[in-house]
């Protein structure tokens, strides 16, 4: 696997050519935050979705009334990328439409993705142009696993606390598609105190988003202090005991229950112009 590695002395990131994903992220006292990765429980660290977020009926998608099969996620994340970019604290890689790609996906496109390090933060920025000469329509998101518990944190209890306060709504999976029907907020006063059991049923998704920032880990210890700009959407997710916890930002969800399968009338889908750029982001910083 080609690998990168960026540093600044606090911290260093690993980023993969394959789907421009994280490996790890290690801090100068040799703590490991990101998920260290385990292909019986799942295969991915910090994947980016594109150009769709979640599943599609029938891992099949309508883009001007033609259909096109794409798995969940979309392909951006078992895509090889090209190193454009190779500083001492900062990487870009990118990806432009192929033949492969246009068999699932009919528009020419680029998307860089850029790690930058900022003290002992890790940021991520995903900029997507539209290279073709129609509207393209298409979701993007992230999905960084972060280590549960976090390195130093024993056995304490970890949280969620949302910067804003809120208790969004939530939605379940069934069968990798949102259920359109609200449930009430898990969070109480924008706090949740994280427990394996809640994601037996899959993913906890808030597709009316969770603010713009949060803190996780226990009350008093390590945390991460997880912002994020352009993304309207969030989720948790974690599988079995595996050891992680994934704070995904998205636009655009998975297809509803009973919805369409066109691409542009999924839930927060994006649309783009001819010849122009849109731009997504977070920042991890890692405190304690």
């Amino acid at each position: 696997m080609q690998l990168t590695r960026i540093s600044n002395g606090e911290i260093t990131v690993d980023i993969a050519a394959l789907g421009a994903e994280m490996q790890s992220i290690q801090t100068r006292d040799g703590r490991q935050w990101l998920w260290h990765g385990d292909a019986s429980y799942w295969t991915g660290r910090s994947p980016i979705l594109f150009p769709m977020v979640g599943r599609a009926p029938n891992d099949t998608v309508s883009i001007e009334g033609e259909r096109f099969q794409m798995s969940q996620h979309g392909f951006a994340r078992r895509s090889n990328f090209s190193l454009v970019v190779e500083e001492t604290d900062r990487c870009v890689y990118r990806l432009e439409a192929s033949e492969a790609t246009l068999a699932m996906f009919p528009f020419h496109f680029r998307l860089d993705v850029e790690h930058r390090l900022e003290g002992r933060a890790v940021v991520v920025t995903a900029e997507v142009t539209n290279q073709d000469r129609r509207v393209m329509p298409y979701g993007i998101g992230f999905h960084p696993a972060f280590a549960w518990p976090l390195p130093g944190a024993g056995d304490a209890p970890h949280c969620v606390v949302l910067d804003n306060g809120g208790a969004p709504e939530l939605h379940r999976l069934s069968g990798g598609l949102v259920e359109p029907e609200p449930l009430a907020s898990p969070f109480a006063a924008g706090a949740l105190t994280l427990a394996h059991e809640m994601f037996r049923a899959d993913a906890m998704v808030f597709p009316e988003g969770a603010g713009a920032g949060l803190r996780y880990g226990p009350d008093v210890g390590p945390s991460v202090k997880f912002t994020w700009e352009n993304l309207p959407n969030f989720a948790l997710w974690s599988k079995g005991d595996a050891g992680f916890i994934c704070l995904e930002p998205w636009h655009g969800t998975a297809a509803e229950v009973g919805g369409s399968d066109d691409l542009s009338e999924r839930p927060y889908s994006e649309t783009l112009g001819p010849w122009s750029t849109a731009r997504y982001s977070f920042r991890a910083e890692l405190l304690g």
